[in-house]
């Protein structure tokens, strides 16, 4: 290819099919309906780690971590564990970079008895032996908890 040094390497173009979209929305409502019931331990087993996370905080620095499954669970359990009456409604747009890796950013709305926030957020998945494994969360606002 004209243009790309020849030490890179080039993984070519991905189209992908209906199956494959629909493979990583099923995953989504998977990890959803475990998020809802508080089902952290679930949320863990769909996880390849160390899980990269990467946000940025109230003072305007980036800021990136690796979790263990031990600290996914723990920082999860303080987020999902809680309880309460909350519902998402969300959009999800993957980028397949490659038919074994895809990019999907979440334009969503969290809605509680005290009012609705609007997040968009960025997840990494990677297919292990067939399987969707998220491996990178990117989210602003959460700094400095890294």
């Amino acid at each position: 290819m004209s243009g790309v040094p020849e030490s890179v390497a080039v993984s070519g173009a991905f189209s992908p099919g209906e199956q494959d979209v629909a493979s990583v929305h099923a995953w989504f409502a998977e990890y959803d309906a475990h998020a809802a019931a508080g089902a952290v331990e679930k949320m863990a087993e769909m996880a390849l780690y160390p899980l990269n996370v990467v946000s940025d905080s109230a003072e305007g620095n980036g800021a990136a971590a690796q979790w263990s499954r031990e600290g996914f669970v723990e920082s999860m359990g303080h987020v999902v564990g809680g309880g309460g009456d909350v519902t998402m409604e969300s959009v999800r747009n993957p980028i397949f970079l490659t038919d074994k890796l895809v990019v999907v950013v979440t334009e969503a709305r969290f809605t509680t008895a005290e009012g609705s926030q609007d997040v968009r957020y960025a997840d990494i998945l990677v297919k292990v032996d067939g399987k969707w494994l998220f491996q990178t969360m990117i989210q602003g606002g959460w700094g400095e908890n890294l």
